[in-house]
């Protein structure tokens, strides 16, 4: 059994500094403070699709469609809708709604938004999300019709779980970076949802105030929290203390063992959910990188059978976490576990590097971003069948743009799928040929295309499971766990965490 020993810096901090009333409590301020480690310098999540930005997002900006507790789709800024045949989804949009800059939303700024996502020139890190909408027409002024060109029967869940509303024009007021290229992600927000950003400090802060015009009727409610302040902490040990002191109001990720004994605090509420977050290892199979060794099926199957992911389960993560053998979470639809599994087996994994040509094993890179913990684990278990990993620390965003030049052989990362509770937001985000894929197999891309352009439930999750065995046998991939995420927060806070990983902070209140 692995035993890992987090600092308890944060607790004695805390304890020695006060265990009672909290030293600035948000209640008292109005205010709910929530700090993460990762750094946001933008609000626009087509631009850096961070949790904290999808977050964010759901206070700043309204999407089409809302997915209720239940994952089904209802109204939110369309108020109706109707297929009119298997290709065209026509949506009535909401009158009445205004931007934060007081401008009225119309069709024209729905068909504006999508319009610009898909456009692969403007490189929106959500169009794989959206390139399912060949092109949105306006028929009215509040009704806009989205055109495909073969059917997508997920097209509302989708449209739940991607794009924020802009108003017409918004991207054209776009600054010039170095290079004459447009940088779209630093335009100030200016959404419809029921926070307003009014300050803004890249990296550091973002600060959010209700808003007192959010339009009635959203399934979202009225805001209750008069300001929301996001904080970037990048140490654990601070801003955990900040959290025993009262300073701040909410944390996640806490790790096990340190949630364990934040429970002794008697100011906080430590609860641990289950998420549609999963941990996976990725492999460039296509000899992009300068480190080719991972083209070999056999290393990469060493690598899987390396791993002791249960011990992972068991001691860092913890229930309801559980082990996953394809690339998705199990709550998705068609997702599948009957597929080829590696088991934990040492022995397997020095012969099978053995057999690639390695028996002394190599030094390589191994990326990640989050949960250094997790992968310093990882590290670990590869360590003791002869391989010399060496861990390459970095934000999310210059991690992505790595993968996407070619310079990852190897990485620990996480996809939360955005909340899309449907298998083509995860395997089919990075099997489908785009720049996240780094296996390029054709007969997975084809077979995801197939999958995506079916309406026939039963069909789906057949090529869905044709395409998972697959990349199963190929090892393309070594899906590790589902996450079960400790939250940390002031007991003066009424909230409930849900499953799809994104705090309701729209409809948290005080206590």
């Amino acid at each position: 059994m692995r035993r890992v020993v987090f600092s308890v810096a944060a607790i004695a901090i805390a304890a020695s500094t006060l265990w009672g009333p909290a030293a600035q409590a948000g209640k008292a301020n109005d205010t709910l403070i929530w700090a993460t480690d990762r750094e946001n310098p933008i609000t626009d999540s087509s631009y850096l699709n961070t949790r904290e930005l999808v977050v964010i997002g759901t206070l700043i900006f309204d999407r089409l469609v809302h997915l209720d507790d239940k994952y089904n789709p209802v109204p939110l800024l369309a108020e109706s809708w109707k297929w009119e045949g298997d290709t065209n989804l026509d949506l009535n949009i909401r009158k009445g709604v205004k931007f934060h800059s007081g401008k009225e939303l119309d069709a024209e700024d729905v068909a504006y938004t999508l319009n610009f996502i898909v456009d692969p020139a403007n490189g929106s890190l959500n169009r794989s999300y959206l390139s399912w909408i060949k092109k949105a027409e306006v028929l009215e002024k509040h009704k806009v019709r989205l055109v495909m060109d073969k059917p997508f029967p997920t097209a509302l869940t989708f449209l739940a779980g991607s794009g924020n509303i802009l108003p017409k024009g918004h991207y054209e007021k776009a600054p010039a970076r170095p290079d004459g290229k447009k940088d779209f992600g630093a335009l100030p927000s200016d959404g419809t949802g029921p926070y307003k950003v009014t300050e803004m400090k890249p990296g550091q802060s973002i600060l959010m105030v209700k808003n007192e015009d959010y339009w009635a009727g959203s399934p979202k409610g009225k805001p209750i929290i008069g300001k929301i302040l996001f904080r970037t902490i990048k140490d654990s040990n601070p801003r955990h203390a900040e959290l025993m002191t009262g300073a701040i109001d909410w944390v996640w990720d806490v790790p096990k063992d340190e949630a364990e004994r934040m429970m002794r605090a008697p100011n906080l509420t430590i609860e641990n959910a289950k998420t549609l977050r999963f941990s996976y290892i990725i492999f460039d199979a296509t000899g992009r990188s300068p480190d080719k060794r991972f083209m070999d099926k056999r290393v990469r199957q060493a690598v899987a059978h390396a791993i002791n992911r249960q011990s992972l389960v068991d001691n860092l993560v913890g229930a309801p976490s559980e082990l996953i053998h394809s690339p998705c979470h199990p709550d998705q639809f068609a997702c599948s576990n009957d597929v080829t599994k590696y088991d934990y087996n040492p022995d397997k994994a020095k012969k099978l590097l053995a057999d690639a040509g390695h028996p002394n094993g190599f030094e390589f890179d191994l990326h990640a971003y989050r949960e250094r913990h997790i992968t310093e684990a990882v590290i670990g278990d590869l360590v003791r069948v002869g391989l010399k990993p060496r861990l390459v620390f970095l934000q999310y965003g210059p991690l992505v743009q790595a993968v996407h030049k070619g310079q990852v052989a190897a990485a620990n990362m996480t996809w939360g799928s955005s909340s899309i509770p449907d298998i083509s937001a995860s395997a089919g985000h990075f099997f489908a040929g785009s720049p996240d894929d780094l296996s390029q197999d054709k007969e997975v891309i084809d077979t995801i295309k197939e999958a995506n352009g079916s309406i026939d439930p039963e069909k789906r999750k057949a090529l869905w499971l044709k395409a998972q065995r697959r990349i199963a046998d190929e090892a393309y991939w070594v899906p590790m766990f589902t996450y079960a995420k400790f939250y940390a927060y002031s007991k003066d806070l009424d909230f409930k965490a849900t499953s799809d990983e994104i705090p309701q902070f729209y409809v948290s209140k005080w206590k």
